[in-house]
């Protein structure tokens, strides 16, 4: 006997967001902020680079570590931002679909459930009738 493995199926709206973030450059370029921005590198990078700026670059660099700083998370916070945009219209769609897929199932199983419910009262109706016999 053998048998066949299916790959996973993708849910329809994940395959959705990531079509459209493929065509999009800019959804790229803040994909690739944002996975940079969350990660580990990111924060061993600005150390070094911050404790390099404050020993060896400047005598009194914290008024222009402030401003830079400050910068940084804005312009991070807006990536941030648009994550989670991205992320609630996503769950919107999936939500859609989900709820479409589940009256889809919801009205088949009616269907099935009234079939049956008729057989049934079919089947007791042949059965419990006098035979011409008795």
């Amino acid at each position: 006997m053998t048998t066949t493995h299916k790959p996973p199926q993708r849910h329809p709206a994940f395959m959705e967001a990531e079509a459209a973030r493929a065509k999009d450059r800019q959804l790229h370029i803040a994909d690739a902020i944002t996975r940079f921005a969350g990660s580990m590198w990111f924060v061993y990078i600005h150390a070094l680079l911050f404790a390099a700026w404050m020993i060896w670059l400047e005598e009194s660099p914290w008024q222009t570590l402030t401003l830079i700083v400050s910068l940084e998370a804005i312009f991070l916070s807006t990536f941030v931002m648009i994550g989670q945009n991205r992320q609630a219209e996503f769950a919107r769609r999936k939500a859609d679909h989900d709820y479409q897929a589940q009256e889809l199932e919801l009205h088949h199983n009616t269907e099935i459930t009234e079939a049956i419910h008729k057989l049934t009262s079919e089947i007791h109706s042949a059965i419990t009738q006098p035979t011409d016999g008795r």
